[in-house]
């Protein structure tokens, strides 16, 4: 008995399970979150600071850097690149 995914790509399997855009949601959020906490250490700002920034509350901030909240808006994002002093780049590839 062969395995219909020899040769397939992980990609390609992922889609065929249908979670393809669900796994590649999460991943994409995930850096996000890593690479908004990783600025955060290296700007010395605190949850508390950038809620300030965004005139919002920690809760919220704390649902940005949540790897599995994948419900963020673009808006949201842009608001956080402004107040952190970076620029949102999104793009297809």
């Amino acid at each position: 008995m062969s395995n219909k995914h020899t040769g397939s790509t992980f990609d390609s399997f992922l889609e065929e399970e249908g979670i393809l855009e669900e796994v590649s949601a999460r991943a994409h959020k995930r850096l996000l979150a890593l690479q908004l906490d990783d600025i955060l250490r290296g700007s010395k700002l605190s949850k508390e600071g950038l809620a300030k920034r965004l005139h919002a509350s920690v809760s919220q901030v704390e649902q940005l850097l949540d790897p599995e909240n994948t419900a963020v808006t673009l808006e949201a994002l842009e608001r956080v690149a402004h107040a952190v002093g970076k620029t949102l780049r999104v793009e297809f590839a």
